[in-house]
């Protein structure tokens, strides 16, 4: 579906993948998991654009348009929150609503990664969509 010689639209062959759906479950997971997600992504992207093995990551996200897995992960946390927290259900608003644990605590829960540092890919990436949007204006 995603080769080179498929019909499908380039738009059609970005879309999300499954690995997304649960991304607020798993958004969570230590670093060199969602490195090894990237990858794939990385290689999907790849094989859907008929780009060479020259092509920077970087180049072919922002082509596509696509966020990287982190990214993606962080902004689909945010959201998740956001709504979470102005449900109705007072068990839910509580959940979601603490005070993060110091940084040298171990236990390393979901609202922690929208503290992380952002990775490299996603830090070039960001800084080639602002460039496109600079150039636009």
């Amino acid at each position: 579906m995603i080769g080179r010689n498929s019909r499908m639209s380039l738009r059609n062959k970005r879309t999300r993948p499954v690995m997304t759906y649960a991304s607020p479950v798993f958004a969570h997971t230590r670093p060199d998991i969602l490195y090894d997600l990237q990858i794939v992504q990385n290689k999907f992207c790849r094989r859907a654009a008929d780009a060479s093995c020259h092509v920077k990551n970087s180049v072919l996200h922002r082509d596509l348009e696509l966020l990287t897995i982190s990214k993606y992960m962080k902004d689909a946390l945010e959201r998740l929150f956001d709504i979470v927290s102005n449900h109705p259900n007072p068990s839910l608003v509580k959940a979601v609503s603490y005070e993060p644990p110091p940084p040298n605590h171990f236990c390393r829960r979901p609202r922690n990664v929208l503290l992380d540092p952002l990775d490299d890919l996603t830090v070039e990436v960001e800084k080639l969509l602002e460039l496109n949007k600079m150039a636009i204006e």
